[in-house]
């Protein structure tokens, strides 16, 4: 009984992070490229890169039927890279429009609306 829950407990868990994997990636490569470097962060392409390798990592410790299951309790520790995305990276881009509206910042002074 506890063997259960500890296993559907894990594999809700592991599909929590796997989404949150996939939604920091899809938001970086959605950014312009501009926006890393005037945010004074690494580039695109690195995230990119990181993001990725953590998306397929994330997607072999998915428990079956979803994937594989072969990393355990590693794949919590494989959405660290995300994690820092979505605190730090992400944050900083955010005073950035996003690819419809341009890559300047909005300030105080910026007109929005009608």
């Amino acid at each position: 009984m506890f063997a259960d829950l500890q296993f559907y407990l894990l594999g809700l868990i592991t599909v929590v992070l796997f989404a949150s994997e996939v939604f920091a990636l899809v938001d970086a490569l959605r950014r312009p490229g501009a926006a890393f470097v005037s945010a004074g962060k690494k580039t695109k392409t690195f995230w990119s890169l990181v993001l990725a390798a953590a998306v397929a990592l994330g997607f072999i410790g998915l428990y079956p039927p979803l994937g594989g299951g072969y990393l355990g309790l590693m794949a919590l520790f494989v959405v660290i890279p995300a994690i820092i995305y979505l605190t730090d990276v992400r944050p900083a881009l955010g005073s950035m429009r996003g690819p419809r509206g341009g890559s300047g910042p909005r300030g105080p002074g910026s007109r929005g609306g009608w």
